[in-house]
């Protein structure tokens, strides 16, 4: 069966088959030197046209034996080939090198900065682009003599996870657009891409006490430490620290009870369970969604998915934490 079906669709195993040289002949990596082994080139239409111009130019001086006509059609010829050698060697001996590619969330356009590097002359009228994308899609550049030149390509990764970069493409028709020079990339970066987040985003949970909370040691409004404050009438007898009651009578000072203000502390947890109702790639939205908005209140949170727990905490830090976790969970 396996067999029929291959023999059915000639263009699939064609395909795979150049798929398979491509990759062996162009291995996945960061920085790619442009040589004459992965610079190709093709006449474009215009020069299709040239030529054929060309050649009734050519019969047409052999036909009538015209002088003028040979000198012309050569001169033409030549400016051809002129350019076709300077079409092949803008790209050839450059250097691309893609940086390191931000975190994005899915859906959300990730940005890819490749620098390109001119060991000698000045190159122009270099297009980039991810390969098969429309031609409409190209970020032109031109890149210095002896320097560098940066240019960002775009593109939407659709699932979350770690997505390998996209395979890029560099041409040129440069400079007269008889010939088309290009060169096929495939990066072997990888990026983060987040779950897309819930939109609108949803009420926050509710926050929960928990007792027995940090007592922290630090100066509070007013000169007061907390988790101790000074004795206020009708304060109940079991709220007063006789130790340190004791203590402050002796040097002359007054008395102290604990502030049950820090005897609990609430937490802010986002829990995989709370969003029962959705489908796992929904929840995975929601969880985000929530994360991002505790992030903007500033507000400690935690998350809570199976096998996996996060301590409430605050920051870019516990920002990252979490959406690291939601983004590669499964």
């Amino acid at each position: 069966m396996p067999s029929l079906a291959v023999s059915a669709n000639p263009v699939a195993l064609l395909r795979a088959r150049f798929q398979r040289w491509l990759a062996a002949r162009s291995p996945a990596t960061d920085t790619l030197l442009l040589t004459q082994r992965n610079v190709y080139i093709l006449p474009t239409r215009a020069g299709f046209m040239f030529g054929l111009t060309l050649l009734v130019l050519l019969l047409a001086s052999i036909n009538y034996q015209l002088n003028l006509g040979y000198v012309l059609t050569f001169l033409l010829a030549g400016s051809g080939l002129v350019s076709m050698h300077l079409t092949h060697a803008t790209l050839r001996g450059l250097t691309l090198h893609l940086k390191p590619i931000a975190a994005v969330f899915a859906a959300s356009p990730a940005a890819l900065d490749v620098v390109l590097t001119s060991p000698g002359r000045a190159r122009f009228g270099i297009g980039l682009k991810v390969a098969g994308a429309a031609a409409d899609t190209l970020t032109w550049i031109d890149v210095p003599a002896l320097g560098q030149a940066q240019a960002q390509v775009s593109f939407v990764p659709a699932v979350r996870g770690l997505v390998d970069a996209p395979t890029l493409s560099a041409e040129t028709r440069f400079p007269l657009g008889l010939f088309r020079t290009w060169a096929v990339w495939r990066p072997a970066a990888r990026l983060l891409v987040y779950p897309r987040p819930e939109q609108p985003t949803p009420p926050l949970p509710t926050a929960r006490a928990v007792p027995g909370g940090p007592t922290r040691s630090h100066a509070g409004e007013g000169g007061e430490v907390e988790g101790v404050r000074a004795y206020r009438r009708g304060d109940p007898p079991k709220l007063i620290a006789w130790k340190k009651a004791a203590k402050a009578m002796q040097a002359g000072g007054e008395l102290v009870s604990r502030d049950t203000q820090t005897s609990a502390h609430l937490q802010l947890w986002f829990d995989w369970q709370a969003c029962a109702a959705l489908a796992p790639e929904d929840r995975l939205s929601r969880l985000t969604a929530w994360t991002l908005a505790a992030h903007r209140a500033g507000a400690d949170h935690g998350l809570r998915l199976p096998g996996i727990d996060i301590a409430p905490a605050g920051g870019e830090a516990q920002r990252r934490r979490c959406l690291e976790a939601l983004a590669l969970w499964g």
